[in-house]
């Protein structure tokens, strides 16, 4: 039944034969959880938790279909039938659920490295086009191989169906191949396949064909960009001709969209938009396409609240809403919205860290809000908690800690030094455009107030605070302060570390140099900040790049940023001393000097050191003690959510 208050949102859809409960989609996206190429344990009960939380369809990742397109990466493949036990699996478990499933098909063409036994292999395309992301020079395929990939679509869409998924869905998005052979900048063929729109089109219109004929009356779509966003990439008025055939053809029963490219850094930005970027900014491209073709029409971008969901629904711009992430951060979301607990919800804050972040670094899906994610089928169940914990710090870390201990069962008090709860994200939150950074504290705040947890503001704690409250255990989350290198001449000029200049307690001088060890959102950040303040700002980056150490559509979008407000990079670059208004760097591989002069104020994001105190201060107490987050060592907020997750299951 829907809910009085997202109507819209909770009404059923039926396409074909298949009736969805809800407008909420998990939209295709790669996990790294296969096995063999198929689904097992770990995909399946990553895709049961958003079925048991209220999704109407999910959508599984990209599958391969054709030799062509294999690499070494732990990838779903459909070219056998030793898929199908996997696939049959997993629809079992979602339908268990009162989802719908739908499985992907999908070639990468020429967006590829396409690697195999540490070697490049040959990536093949419709043209000799070559890509300006991955810097591959793809080989024409032949027409023979084309009318290959024609009938293993087929088959493998009839693959999926025979395991019991409800629908199909073709890639024709991000500038893969089924794309390429659309666009008219990739596609310079000379046969049938190439020339005219109709051939251009006549690839993916054999494939849909295929498909249909192998699985019948089953549902059948397809996930294209409204628009590329690469010089080379297709543009609104060709996506729309293609779909608008498509339809009058009868071969599809709904278009997917998104917007961007895998082709270029500056369109994959849009593959997975990070925070800074508006929600639901692609709903009026869809709106756009639906009004064109007169077909359904999926939408997703950065559609992380119910609410904004609803509203794309109210103004006709979609038929189903993609909320992936939002899902990846809370399995429960759907749930809770139909609940009207909208507090409830922990909102995906679009950091990229733990869930495309983790794809691109060659590991399994997760999220830094929610460890659980991807490892649902490896997290056993845990007997109940020591009667009560102590909780020192009011971190990441330590917020998730003593949510963890609460839930199964202790009686948690949270002590923080200062005057809030949050630690290092209240800082992260004051950057330009990453205020929704903030959201991770206000998720576990609410978590907090749900279990039930004791918190002391202004309390730091030490040996006699332990002993006065003689809890059954510690969880020590004191974090780190930040750290500060020997630097030659600092008495001679002005020196300041980043925490100050993001607490406005620094004071800053017209020309500043930003030394960065880090490499990640410190030093970008504080580079914008500062120019966005009036400042002359040089970033200089003990790394290749600037934002070596972050998730590379995040990466793209800050360094695109920083060139448009005239910041000077310098790479490869370590501070050692200052002299006045000069900042002295060597270059970190050659030993070169590099000076810098017109210097005001150099700002230090050099890193942390754990504060380590309190646990040499509780030595031989008898009181059993854990560690969680960057007292043990700095490194990120995904790091510390996870092992306060970790501490507070072990106590």
């Amino acid at each position: 039944m829907p809910s009085q208050r997202l109507p819209l949102l909770f009404a059923p859809f039926r396409l074909r034969d298949a009736e969805i409960r809800n407008r909420i989609l998990s939209t295709g996206h790669q996990t790294f959880l296969a096995e063999a190429g198929a689904p097992g344990q770990d995909m399946i009960a990553y895709h049961e938790a958003r079925a048991r939380g209220g999704a109407g369809l999910i959508i599984v990742e990209s599958a391969r279909f054709h030799a062509s397109s294999f690499t070494d990466s732990p990838e779903l493949i459909v070219t056998d039938d030793s898929a199908i036990p996997g696939y049959r699996a997993l629809a079992r478990a979602v339908h268990a659920q009162g989802a719908m499933i739908f499985g992907q098909l999908s070639h990468s063409g020429r967006v590829s490295k396409r690697v195999r036994g540490g070697l490049r292999d040959i990536a093949y395309a419709p043209s000799a086009v070559p890509d300006n992301r991955f810097h591959t020079m793809p080989r024409e395929m032949p027409t023979e191989m084309v009318e290959e990939l024609v009938a293993a679509c087929g088959t493998a869409a009839g693959r999926l169906v025979e395991a019991g998924l409800d629908g199909v869905e073709l890639v024709a998005s991000h500038a893969l191949l089924f794309a390429q052979f659309l666009n008219p900048r990739t596609n310079l063929r000379t046969d049938r396949y190439g020339g005219s729109p109709a051939n251009r089109l006549r690839f993916l219109q054999e494939c849909l064909g295929a498909a249909r004929a192998a699985i019948g009356g089953a549902v059948l779509g397809m996930r294209i960009s409204a628009e590329e966003l690469e010089p080379d990439g297709l543009v609104p008025a060709e996506v729309i001709e293609a779909c608008r055939t498509l339809a009058g053809l009868g071969a599809l029963d709904y278009v997917n969209v998104t917007v961007g490219s895998m082709a270029g850094q500056g369109g994959s930005i849009h593959v997975v938009p990070p925070m800074g970027i508006p929600p639901a900014y692609v709903a009026p491209q869809a709106g756009a396409l639906r009004a064109a073709t007169g077909l359904p029409v999926f939408v997703a971008g950065r559609i992380n609240q119910p609410q904004i969901a609803e509203q794309v629904l109210a103004a006709g711009q979609a038929d189903m809403v993609g909320m992936t992430r939002a899902m990846i951060s809370d399995p429960e979301m759907p749930n809770k919205a139909r609940e009207g607990r909208f507090d409830d919800i922990r909102a995906c804050i679009a950091c990229n860290q733990a869930c495309i972040g983790h794809f691109h670094a060659g590991y399994g899906i997760s999220c830094i809000q929610n460890p659980v994610t991807g490892r649902e089928a490896r997290l056993p169940a845990t007997p109940a908690a020591a009667r009560s914990v102590l909780v020192a710090g009011g971190g990441p870390a330590g917020m998730k800690a003593a949510v963890t201990a609460a839930q199964r069962g202790a009686r948690v008090v949270l002590c923080e030094a200062g005057p809030r709860l949050g630690g290092q994200a209240l800082l992260a939150q004051l950057l330009p455009e990453r205020a929704e950074f903030g959201g991770l504290i206000t998720n576990l705040e609410r978590e907090l107030a749900l279990s039930g947890v004791e918190i002391r503001l202004n309390t730091p704690v030490d040996r006699p605070l332990v002993e006065a409250l003689r809890p059954d255990a510690v969880i020590v989350a004191t974090g780190a302060t930040p750290y500060e290198p020997a630097i030659e001449g600092r008495e001679d000029g002005h020196v300041v570390g980043a925490w100050e200049v993001l607490r406005g307690t620094a004071n800053t001088g017209a020309g500043v140099l930003v030394a960065d060890w880090r490499a990640d959102w410190v030093g970008m950040g504080v580079a914008e900040k500062l120019v966005l303040e009036g400042h002359r700002v040089t970033l200089a980056v003990n790394a290749a790049h600037a934002g070596f150490n972050l998730q590379l559509y995040l990466r793209s979008q800050w360094a695109g940023r920083l060139h448009r407000l005239g910041v000077e990079v310098i790479p490869d670059a370590r501070l050692f001393g200052v002299d006045g208004t000069t900042a002295y760097l060597a270059h970190i591989v050659s030993g070169e000097p590099i000076l810098r002069e017109g210097v005001d104020t150099v700002v230090l994001a050099t890193g942390h050191a754990a504060e380590a105190g309190l646990e040499q201060a509780l030595e031989g107490l008898g009181v059993p003690v854990l560690l969680a987050g960057d007292c043990l060592s700095p490194r990120s907020a995904e790091e510390a959510v996870y092992e306060g997750m970790l501490a507070g299951r072990r106590i």
